[in-house]
C-alpha cells in the first residue's frame, strides 16, 4: 500500500519492484530497478528516506528517520531480510546482512558488509570495503574478493528475481 502523508506521497519509479504487502507512506524517493520486498515497512513521515538505483529491500525490513535526519540508501545496496534502518546513510554497494539494525547518524561506507545480526549504533563509521559486525558492530577485516562476487551475486539474483517476480501473477 501507498499512503500520502501530510500531502507528500511517495516518488516510485515505474521500473521498482514491489511485493505484495509493501507499506510505504510520504516522503519516500525510490530509485530505477530497485525492489522492496514483502511486508516491508518504508515510512517518510518524519523527515525524506531516499533510495537510489538497483538497490533491494529484502522482506520484513523498516525504513524509518528521526526529525531533520533522513534516511539515506545510495545505489547498489543489499539489505537483507528483517534489516532496521533509522536515518542512517548507507553508501554504494554495501551489503546490510539479515537482522541487523542501523541506527540515527550512522555510516555504512562504500562497499562495506555489515555482519548478519549487527547493531550499528547512532554515529558509528563503518569505513568503506570492510567487513563489519557484532553488537556494537566493529570493523573485523577488508572485504575479500571472494565476499565482492557474493555480495554482487545477490544483488545481481535480486535485480533478477524481481523482473520475473513482475511477470507472475499473483494467486489468491
Amino acid at each position: 500500500m501507498i499512503y500520502p502523508f501530510n500531502g507528500i506521497t511517495p516518488t516510485i519509479h515505474d521500473s521498482v519492484y514491489l511485493a505484495d504487502y509493501t507499506t510505504i507512506t510520504g516522503d519516500v524517493f525510490i530509485g530505477a530497478n530497485s525492489s522492496i520486498w514483502f511486508q516491508t515497512v518504508i515510512r517518510g513521515d518524519v523527515a525524506p528516506t531516499i533510495i537510489g538505483e538497483r538497490v533491494n529491500i529484502q522482506d520484513l525490513c523498516m525504513l524509518h528517520q528521526s526529525p531533520n535526519r533522513p534516511l539515506r540508501i545510495e545505489d547498489n545496496v543489499t539489505v537483507g531480510h528483517a534489516v532496521t534502518l533509522h536515518s542512517c546513510h548507507i553508501k554504494k554497494g554495501a551489503l546490510i546482512g539479515m537482522g541487523s539494525i542501523i541506527l540515527d547518524g550512522a555510516v555504512i561506507g562504500e562497499g562495506a558488509y555489515i555482519g548478519a545480526g549487527s547493531l550499528v549504533p547512532p554515529g558509528k563509521v563503518i569505513p568503506p570495503h570492510t567487513l563489519a559486525f557484532g553488537r556494537p558492530a566493529v570493523p573485523i577485516r577488508n572485504v575479500t574478493d571472494e565476499d565482492r562476487k557474493d555480495m554482487n551475486r545477490i544483488q545481481q539474483e535480486y535485480q533478477d528475481k524481481a523482473q520475473l517476480y513482475k511477470t507472475m501473477p499473483s494467486v489468491r
